[in-house]
């Protein structure tokens, strides 16, 4: 049964199991989820309403980016599980002899970059997502603004949890220049897009806060 057919009881069950999967991937993803709902359901209440009606051909797409987005995470969830359970084969590997030794990092760097395939899309994902939650603040209803502001605070835990992921894969990889690549990949997107979803939590945090 994939992750997103579980309930919320079961998924959390699994996630605190000493079971390899779901782990701080899958749990990213779900957050991810989580952003990208919410900025679908600001979207959803500002649709149809005169007083945003300028803003209404925008809302509309993204309704269909944020559905996209959510099913994206969804996926993603089963899809880093999928990636880490050749990993987690691979540390069980017997490592005795020298030719045990050198199949097991044969098998452990296939399996790390297959790993790290899932984390780095779902920052990938996060960063589409920063623009749509700032469209939703900036123009989307106002008795849904705190949940623009939530959802900026989901993407950016599911950015950085995302991030987590990638680094522990490509900190193993002997491949170092291909895990320089992913990690300056991830670097900026995290340097790019972390301020600017810190940024959409303050701005909704003083709009709230205003006298």
């Amino acid at each position: 049964m994939a992750f997103r057919d579980r309930t919320i009881e079961t998924f959390l069950g699994e996630l605190s199991s000493k079971a390899p999967v779901p782990g701080g991937g899958g749990a990213s993803a779900l957050v991810g989820a989580l952003c990208a709902a919410l900025t679908h359901m600001v979207a959803a209440l500002t649709v149809g309403k005169p007083k945003y009606a300028a803003a209404e051909p925008e809302m509309n797409e993204l309704l269909a980016q944020t559905e996209a987005l959510t099913e994206q995470f969804l996926s993603l969830m089963d899809e880093d599980a999928a990636a880490f359970e050749p990993l987690a084969d691979a540390y069980r590997m017997p490592k005795e002899t020298e030719e045990q030794q050198a199949e097991k990092a044969r098998v452990m760097e296939a399996a790390l970059k297959q790993a790290v395939q899932p984390p780095m899309r779902i920052m990938e994902a996060c960063a589409e997502a920063v623009p749509l939650i700032s469209l939703c603040a900036e123009k989307g209803s106002v008795i849904a603004v705190s949940d623009a502001g939530v959802a900026a605070t989901f993407c950016r835990a599911a950015l950085e949890g995302a991030s987590l992921n990638v680094f522990i894969n490509t900190q193993a990889m002997q491949d170092r220049a291909y895990a320089e690549t992913l990690n300056e990949r991830a670097q900026l997107i995290l340097e790019e897009y972390v301020p600017l979803a810190d940024e959409l939590y303050r701005s909704v945090f003083a709009r709230l806060r205003a006298k």
